[in-house]
């Protein structure tokens, strides 16, 4: 069993989003946080030898952990707090100096057992800030220290039930008098044990074999070629650095009541008993985002502006947490929205047809069948905890005020694709440290698409074979790449979030 030193890193709320056609997926807490993570706590008596004497001291531990790990797999305690209940008789030696208040370093080490392999860890450096200590006479109450911090991480080397518990104590206590001057002497160390032999742990984890699923690396970024004489969409604000959106504060209540479900799952030798999924009632919400960038027309050596292109979300619409393949899988839906119709806005773009002649052409991206869907695979037995979404929609292209070489061309009120076509984004990141896509903080997803032929281009002559021979793909190759720019979500939980109303972003060529 190892023991490592990093920092905790604090969760982010992870949100799944793409599309061009762009979706979103995931309003609760991240991936790591809901798959397998739970909130541990035990109180333990101790007692701690003051100057006066052996003192009883209650203490309570709590942490965020998971239900099951992998082994060598990296854990990290969060939201880590020792609480150090003082009676008033403890605080006889500080109030003897005149001091007014009283604050702690707090030491706690922490025995790791898997099976018949044990490791101790030193939680350091867990600071409580100072408390007014009571006037003597007034009552009989003491203090209570609570001390917080990083702390190290874990990882079990062979699989098993593991557990975490608390062990010794060491308390650095430091009094000030009423003015702020340290006291004198100006600390007090003590070092605390165990008042009774029970065994209490503060986690039992379920450590699985380390054999799991790996994330696809991402795929480099295709260049796309701007059109000589481009009309692009106005210069939108670049976005802002923006803290991940707030979460509903019930969606923890109703995660966390899950938790006794997962545990029997968990210790359920059945495979069966993975995954579990969660009702959307659970976790299910709206949110609006805009998207925004360019999709290449290979065949006409150009590039046109897609949006910005407004977005309603159905956030989790199915969540499955696979917690013996450590993996979560998330499916959301959206709907575009321009002017009441489910399209992108019309974008007019310019083109050099077979290579000569200059054309210009307003496209509109309509979305047809049911909502678009992206699909989110999170790893979450590394401790990066890889993220791929995946955005699928269904598309229809039509063309209007067509012009060549200057001249108008009635293409008639319905030239557009013969078919609809899929629209396939994909968008890659982590979460410790962030880098790549994520939704919270917006980012881009690329992707290609098969552009069908054309029908009922033309009045009083077809001209269907020109824009099929003009823009559609060769064969069934998907060669058209596109690349667009997600804004950060405005999840309709918190409506008076930095991310509301949602934001346009800038695209990225």
């Amino acid at each position: 069993m190892t023991v490592d030193v990093r920092a905790v890193a604090r969760r982010p709320l992870h949100l799944a989003l793409g599309g061009a056609l762009v979706v979103a997926t995931a309003l609760i807490p991240s991936a790591e946080s809901v798959a397998a993570d739970q909130t541990s706590e035990v109180t333990l008596p101790y007692t701690c030898p003051f100057p006066s004497g052996p003192e009883e001291v209650e203490v309570a531990v709590k942490a965020v952990l998971p239900v099951s790990a992998r082994t060598e797999e990296t854990i990290r305690p969060g939201d880590v707090s020792v609480d150090v209940s003082l009676a008033r008789s403890a605080l006889a030696q500080f109030t003897a100096l005149e001091a007014s208040t009283l604050s702690a370093v707090a030491e706690l080490t922490v025995r790791n057992t898997v099976g018949e392999h044990t490791a101790d860890a030193s939680w350091q450096q867990l600071e409580a800030p100072a408390v007014p200590l009571p006037p003597e006479g007034e009552d009989e109450d003491g203090v209570v220290l609570t001390a917080t911090g990083d702390v190290p991480t874990v990882a079990f080397g062979s699989p098993g039930r593991a557990t975490i518990a608390p062990a010794a104590l060491s308390l650095t206590l430091a009094s000030f008098t009423e003015d702020g001057a340290p006291t004198t002497p100006p600390e007090l160390t003590v070092v605390c044990e165990r008042a009774d032999d029970e065994e209490r742990p503060l986690a039992r984890i379920t450590v699985r074999d380390s054999a799991g699923p790996t994330t696809p690396a991402p795929t480099p970024d295709a260049p796309d070629t701007p059109a000589p004489g481009e009309d692009d969409a106005a210069e939108p604000p670049a976005k802002p650095d923006r803290p991940a959106p707030g979460l509903d504060p019930d969606a923890h209540r109703r995660i966390d009541d899950l938790t006794e479900a997962r545990l029997e799952a968990l210790d359920d030798p059945d495979p069966g008993s993975c995954p579990i999924e969660i009702p959307p009632e659970w976790v299910m919400t709206t949110a609006e985002t805009y998207a925004a960038g360019y999709a290449n027309a290979v065949k006409l050596d150009g590039a046109a502006a897609l949006g910005p292109a407004f977005m309603k979300v159905v956030l989790n619409k199915r969540y499955i947490n696979d917690s013996c393949a450590s993996t979560v899988d998330v499916t959301s839906e959206v709907e575009f929205e321009y002017q009441g119709k489910r399209q992108l806005p019309p974008t007019k773009a310019t083109f050099l047809s077979y290579g000569f002649m200059p054309t210009t052409a307003t496209m509109v991206l309509e979305q047809v069948g049911p909502p678009a869907v992206v699909q989110t695979h999170t790893v979450t037995n590394t401790p990066t905890y890889p993220e791929e979404s995946t955005v699928t929609a269904q598309l229809s292209m039509r063309l209007y005020d067509v012009k060549v070489n200057g001249v108008p061309l009635d293409v008639g009120p319905d030239c557009r694709t013969e078919r609809p076509f899929e629209q396939v984004l994909k968008g890659y990141g982590q979460s410790y440290p962030p880098a790549g896509y994520l939704v919270a903080t917006g980012g881009n997803l690329t992707g290609y698409a098969h552009i069908p032929p054309f029908k009922g281009c033309g009045v009083g002559e077809n001209l269907d074979p020109l824009f099929t021979s003009a823009i559609s793909s060769v064969g069934k190759k998907a060669d058209n790449y596109t690349k667009m720019t997600q804004a950060p979500l405005c999840v309709a939980t918190n409506p008076d979030g930095p991310d509301c109303p949602p934001k346009v972003p800038k695209p990225e060529r």
